[in-house]
């Protein structure tokens, strides 16, 4: 089964560890902040709807960052722009065990953001550039599934240190954990090399474009579908996991080590998700594993918010709640890079999955709103039904690119673009 691991040179592993740390801690950092809502809304004197505005800010910002992101490392590199972007959200989050009060608060997890969101901009386009095409689909999707491991390290620390300490400054020492993720950039930077596709573009003459190239004529179909796609996956799954421990602490009753102990199965889940996703991607296809995964979320979404079963019920579904909703993520990363050509590759990938986060941002939001005058497991359920919908339908719309092999060609074009060009068009024709 990962056989085609040790098919990798080392360069190739130790870019795999080095971005698998940083979607890991990026994660933990970010989820963090979900399993101290609660907290935070007594000692702030919150609302759930602060909580939302939050979240929506640092998830706004964090799209605003990832496209700035994406343009830097097109222009300076994919591994210099991982490094700040990383240092960058672990200050950030640690700073925000100092906050004071909500405003002080809201501007420091805004800031944040701006790192949060360029981490996986630099991150995404760097492993899918230096893995070959036969295993881009599991190494890139293997790499996803840091996400569980940092949302369970979340889950492990929150739990721990909010049952340890008292509530007064229980969440302040939660924060300051933020400032782990900072050591990995000591490994990149021994470790980590340029993709030698990017080397060759930067010295390639008339290759550079602007970060407006992405609306050119043609690509601006390519950048409004992935937009749809990462928006309909990414509005869907914020409103989940932003919610999900506020709704077993305060609609299930459950306490701070019980909500715990339902977000681990869902981890768990979403672990195995990631890795099975990331193997069929590479064996089904790029646009099948989607809508698989697409399916599989509506239908237990469905289940697990708008159905009266009882709590043993959502224990058990927690895996499958946890195995379609993340696992969906694993083949974003490589269809996106083979869908933009690489003189763009890191604009265009980081702009429509940021995109995809600033709407994630408002569903956020509104699931807040909308829980003021219905259940919040209700509200949820709503709002990341419509974003898996929005998500089947720009899927099938988008070309099958499994097996393209990135090049850097001439100004003319690259091999890679004029194959997701032909398909785009077949799509169309069907």
């Amino acid at each position: 089964m990962l056989s085609w691991y040790h098919e990798l040179t080392s360069g190739e592993r130790r870019t795999f560890w080095g971005c698998f740390g940083g979607w890991a801690l990026d994660a933990m950092d970010v989820q963090l902040f979900s399993f101290l809502i609660p907290a935070l809304l007594l000692a702030l004197g919150m609302t759930k709807a602060d909580a939302g505005l939050l979240g929506t800010s640092a998830l706004i910002s964090s799209a605003v960052g990832g496209w700035a992101a994406g343009a830097l490392a097109d222009r300076f590199g994919r591994v210099r722009v991982l490094q700040w972007s990383i240092l960058w959200y672990s200050a950030f989050t640690a700073l925000s065990a100092f906050s004071q009060s909500f405003d002080q608060l809201l501007v420091l997890r805004t800031l944040q953001g701006l790192g949060f969101g360029g981490e996986w901009a630099a991150g995404a386009v760097l492993i899918g550039e230096i893995i070959r095409p036969e295993h881009r689909g599991k190494a890139v999707g293997c790499v996803q599934s840091a996400y569980a491991v940092g949302w369970f390290a979340a889950t492990v620390v929150s739990t721990a240190v909010l049952a340890a300490l008292p509530a007064a400054y229980a969440w302040r020492a939660v924060f300051l954990v933020g400032l782990l993720p900072a050591l990995l950039v000591i490994y990149i930077r021994r470790h980590v090399k340029e993709p030698p596709l990017f080397a060759r573009t930067q010295r390639a003459a008339g290759e550079r474009r602007g970060p407006l190239a992405i609306f050119a004529p043609d690509m601006l179909r390519t950048t409004a579908l992935t937009c749809a796609l990462a928006a309909g996956v990414q509005g869907s799954s914020y409103a989940i996991i932003f919610w999900l421990p506020t709704f077993l602490r305060t609609v299930r009753h459950l306490t701070a080590t019980g909500a715990g102990s339902y977000v681990a199965v869902v981890t768990l889940g979403a672990f195995c998700g990631y890795l099975c996703s990331a193997y069929l991607t590479d064996a089904v296809g790029r646009r099948r594993n989607f809508l698989i995964y697409a399916v599989g979320c509506w239908v237990i979404d469905f289940a697990y918010m708008l159905l009266p079963v009882n709590d043993l019920a959502i224990l058990l579904l927690g895996f499958p709640f946890g195995f379609f909703s993340q696992g969906i993520y694993a083949s974003l990363g490589p269809y996106f890079t083979e869908l933009f050509p690489t003189r763009i590759r890191a604009t265009g990938q980081s702009f429509s999955y940021n995109f995809g986060r600033s709407i994630g941002a408002l569903f956020v939001s509104i699931v807040a709103v909308l829980a003021e005058t219905m259940p919040l497991g209700e509200a949820i359920g709503v709002m990341s039904l419509g974003g898996y919908a929005l998500a089947i339908g720009a899927t099938l719309l988008l070309p099958e690119t499994q097996g393209i092999a990135l090049d850097a060609a001439g100004p003319g074009g690259t091999t890679e673009a004029a194959i997701v060009r032909e398909a785009m068009t077949a799509t169309q024709d069907r």
